[in-house]
């Protein structure tokens, strides 16, 4: 992750956040590595770009969502219950012209009020 061109919003930034992409369309494969102020967790979600429902298990519960493309836009749509509140995210997948760089803007919808959070990864 390019921290500096990375935004948490309201939340505190990780220490590190690495995401690892495979894609063949119309599935897509994404692993993070996420350190910060709850320790290490990794995550492994496996997405269709074709609207179709999926489940993934993450260190914070259970989360259903969708993917589909917009264009050139990815929007993954996901919910999931944290401690009885439903937290709803919609993220949007854009990468550079260059290709070198993947944006994924993302809006978090929880009990307390919405909030906005941006990340920029540089390929590798």
């Amino acid at each position: 992750m390019n921290a500096s061109k990375s935004d948490f919003g309201t939340l505190p930034a990780p220490e590190k956040l690495v995401r690892t992409i495979e894609h063949k369309d119309p599935e897509i494969s994404v692993k993070t590595v996420q350190v910060g102020h709850q320790g290490e967790v990794k995550t492994e979600f496996r997405y269709t770009t074709d609207g179709r429902e999926f489940t993934a298990k993450s260190a914070f519960g259970e989360i259903k969502g969708t993917a589909k493309w917009g264009g050139d836009t990815l929007v993954v749509e996901t919910k999931r219950s944290v401690q009885g509140a439903e937290i709803k995210q919609v993220d949007r997948w854009t990468i550079s012209e260059d290709g070198k760089a993947l944006n994924v803007n993302s809006v978090i919808q929880t009990p307390n009020g919405a909030f906005k959070m941006s990340l920029n990864f540089d390929k590798q």
